[in-house]
Parts: structure tokens; sequence; C-alpha cells
């Protein structure tokens, strides 16, 4: 566990390199659908896509709060960024940790820790979205190899990443086993038969990579499955877990420069000859945006603080990532009605923001999928 003083280094180093290496540009990157890998690659040369990995694979081994405290300075910054730094540090990452070989970890996790190599995860496809247990991807065995065949979609990463965890059936057509059915394999992106689409134009986050994935008799050797045959749906989970708390440090990012730049617009914007800071309504919208961004960040990091303890997480991952992401999405559109007219206008930065916002209520678990867990947790528990 990290002192006091080591915690603020590390989210320092995190907001000084947002400061100078990712908010410049980033309207730039957004405009152009641009993605700067040289910019991830030197977040993992300082350690920043190796966050959560032990220190005996060649990670920080930082506890999940700090880990949070750092995305959101990234997400503050650009959310695009954001995503890829933590879809690389939660979900494969959690994978390979929980569930890897001494060889695969040699072979992927230490070398994703140093910052050599960005991961990414493809679950979803076109009709298995929410019930994506219902996914149709197929390994088949032949001989000691697995081959894959099918389509993965809205994969992050998926053309910019070196390898991608990907989940298929394993099962046969005529014995279905539902999520039972379902393995994980490591896939390196420059497998014969591994093709990512066209980059999908997106209403936010327009400098991450998400794509769909093509699997065109995508031949590995058996030592590329993850952990047991049938297992794979449980290990995505699991991710997904670590996964949401990522998101959930993302929406606070979004909410919170938001909030930023609304401070610096109000004490400038004058109507009806003073600032509009002293008029009482604007003056409560404020407090309830800061109010409810405040309350995001506690929720996210007492999960991590539980997660931290070995505890389960999957119901408090959850409330987290709900309420931060319909938080960041509520406080973006205050800040585009307090912004008024400019609001509205590329050239200020609040709409991109709240175009960010929107698909944190949608990736790694709809709304209204975290509210299914929820209940269902607490339901459980009487």
């Amino acid at each position: 566990m990290l002192t006091a003083t080591e915690q603020r280094e590390v989210v320092e180093l995190a907001r000084e390199f947002a400061k100078e290496k990712i908010e410049p540009f980033a309207a730039e990157w957004d405009r152009t659908k641009h993605f700067p890998r040289d910019v991830i690659d030197e977040l993992g040369k300082l350690g920043f896509l190796g966050m959560c990995t032990p220190e005996e694979y060649d990670g920080m081994g930082l506890d999940t709060v700090t880990y949070l405290m750092a995305l959101e300075e990234i997400s503050a910054a650009d959310a695009s960024i954001a995503v890829s730094m933590g879809i690389h540090n939660a979900i494969p990452t959690t994978m390979l940790v929980k569930h890897g070989t001494a060889a695969q970890r040699d072979r992927w996790l230490k070398p994703m820790a140093r910052g050599e190599l960005l991961a990414g995860f493809a679950l979803s496809e076109a009709e298995a979205g929410s019930d994506a247990a219902s996914l149709r991807a197929q390994a088949t065995k032949d001989g000691k190899d697995w081959v894959l065949n099918g389509a993965k979609a809205w994969a992050t990463n998926a053309g910019t990443a070196d390898l991608m965890m990907i989940m298929v059936r394993t099962d046969k057509s005529n014995a279905r086993r539902g999520a039972k059915g379902i393995s994980t394999f490591i896939v390196p992106t420059d497998t014969k038969g591994y093709k990512a689409a066209k980059p999908e134009d997106k209403m936010g986050l327009c400098a991450s990579n998400t794509a769909a994935i093509e699997l065109n008799d995508v031949r590995l050797p058996a030592d590329q499955m993850l952990g047991d045959e049938g297992m794979g749906f449980i290990y995505a989970m699991e991710g997904l877990d670590a996964g949401r708390l990522g998101i959930g440090a993302q929406g606070v990012g979004i909410a919170r420069r938001a909030i930023e730049h609304c401070l610096r617009f109000v004490a400038e914007r004058q109507q009806f000859g003073k600032p509009i800071q002293e008029f009482q309504a604007v003056q409560f919208k404020l407090a309830d945006m800061a109010t409810r961004t405040e309350a995001a960040r506690a929720l996210a990091h007492r999960a991590a603080a539980r997660k931290d303890a070995g505890e389960d997480i999957t119901l408090h991952a959850s409330m987290a990532k709900l309420f931060a992401s319909e938080t960041a999405m509520w406080v973006t559109t205050q800040a585009v009605q307090l912004f008024v007219g400019y609001g509205y206008m590329r050239d200020f930065p609040v709409e991109k923001l709240c175009r960010d916002a929107k698909v944190t209520e949608i990736y790694e678990g709809t709304s209204e999928i975290q509210r299914v867990v929820i209940s269902r947790d607490l339901t459980r528990q009487r």
C-alpha cells in the first residue's frame, strides 16, 4: 500500500502528463479521429499500463484507489485516451493475473505491464450485446490447435492493440451450454485471419479505436486458451467488474472537467450587468453538479477499497459505474446549458465532454444492465 505522499506523486505525474501531452491536442484528435498510439506508448513507459499488475510481473502493483485517481486525471484531459488505458489495465490484465499460466504471464502480461504491448477485449457481437452469453463466434478443435471463426463488434483497441482477449464458443452446435460453453483466447492481432474492420464513426470518444473484428480461420495453439475451457464468460465478468470501476473514474473525470470549464465561464460571462455566477439559479446548478460528482467519486473509491480488501465487488462496481456514468451525462448536459449557445458549438469544450459522457452509460454494461445486476444482488441477500 502506498503512503499518502507516494499516492500524491503518482496522481501528480498523471496530472502533469495529461496537461502537457494530452489536453492540448485532445480537440484536434477528436476532430480528425486520430488515435495517438505514441501517447499510449509514453504512458506505458511511465508505468501507467501496468498500474494494477503485481510487481512480480513487471507492473507497479498499485492499489485500485490510486489507479482510479490517476485514471480520473487522464479522463479529465481526454476520455478517448483513458478508455484505452482503462481497458488494458482492467480487463485483459485482470484475466491474465487471475487465470494465466506462468508461460502466458511471461509472454503476454509482463510486456503489457512494461507498456510494450497494448491489449484489448472482445466479448460483444452484433446480436449479442447485453445478452453477451448468446454470442456465436466459434472455436473448433483441430488436432492440437483451435480454429476461430466469427465476428465481434464494438471492440476497443481492435485495430490498434497488439493482442486481444476474445471470447468465443467452444461447445458444439448440437450441444450448446449457454454461458458455460464460452472460452477465452489470447489472440495476437498479427495472427493470420484476424482482421479489424474500419473504425466506427462514433458520436464521442472519437480518438479511441473502436471496430468490429472478423475471425477467419484464426488458428491458435492450445496454450493460447486462457484458463479452463468453458470458463471464458466467468473470466469476462470478473474483468468487467474491474473495468466498471474504471468507467466510474472516467465518468468522474469527464464531469470534473465540465465543472472546471463552467466555473471559468460563469465568472467571465456577464448578463444584466454582472457575472452570471452571481445568479442563484447558476449557483444552485453548480452546487448540484459538484455534489453529484463528489458522490460518484466516493462511490467508485469505496468499491475500489473493497476490491483491494479482497471482497467481492460485483454489486459495488455496478453501483459505481451506474452512478458515475449517469452523473457524467447529467453534469455535461448542465454544462452545455450553462454555456448557453456557446455550449452547442464545437469551438467550446463542453460539447465534446457531453458527447464523450454518453457512452459511459452504454459500454461495459448499459445502465439498464447495471440496475439488473444491482437488484439481483440485493434480492439474493434477503
